[in-house]
């Protein structure tokens, strides 16, 4: 079967253990006008944050529990968004103020495609301009045998334009934007994040 033929046939499915959705939306959480994402890591427990940065201004949830933490409906117009800096960077709001955060999204940027590990990350077009993400776990080539075994179709962006996508550095969590939505999985378990909050 052409390669073509075969993304088109795959329907998307959860991404296998141990990746599980952050947010209980099928799409993860709705942010219209959304420009970009990026990655920082909690000054307490190095657990995963995710930066939004939308024409609404920014927002930080914790990539761990889904929770919205910081929001800045109103940031200064220098820094609003991060065509305004070489590096592509915001500033960092709530637990993560007094940082810079790089931003991949409309821009520019991006993020690792692959972990330590072995698990990969690819995105295919066969029916453009509609992307579809793909995910691996044996550090092979990335669409190699059954689909929903050797690699999973985890997000289809068919009705929102595809900003960013890929992994944290910690390779514990995988992000998808497009122009509506932020969709987030991870593999680190909330009841240890909990237990270190406490």
């Amino acid at each position: 079967m052409a390669l073509r033929e075969r993304f088109l046939m795959a329907p998307v499915v959860p991404a296998p253990e141990p990746w599980r959705p952050v947010f209980a939306y099928k799409y993860g959480v709705p942010v219209g006008g959304l420009l970009g994402i990026g990655f920082a890591s909690h000054p307490d427990d190095g657990r995963d944050l995710v930066m939004v940065v939308s024409h609404d201004g920014h927002g930080l949830f914790d990539a761990v529990t889904g929770e919205k933490i910081a929001r800045d409906r109103d940031p200064d117009p220098d820094d609003s968004t991060p065509d305004a800096v070489a590096d592509l960077a915001c500033p960092g709001l709530g637990p993560i103020s007094g940082t810079r955060v790089r931003i991949a999204g409309l821009f520019g940027g991006g993020f690792h495609t692959t972990t330590e590990d072995g698990w990969t990350l690819e995105v295919v077009a066969p029916a453009w301009p509609n992307h579809r993400v793909l995910l691996s776990g044996d550090g092979g080539i990335l669409h190699s045998g059954p689909h929903g075994e050797r690699w999973w179709h985890i997000y289809h962006s068919h009705y929102s334009e595809l900003r960013a996508f890929g992994f944290s550095p910690s390779g514990e969590t995988i992000a998808v934007a497009t122009s509506s939505d932020v969709c987030l999985w991870t593999r680190r378990s909330e009841s240890v994040t909990r237990a270190a909050i406490r």
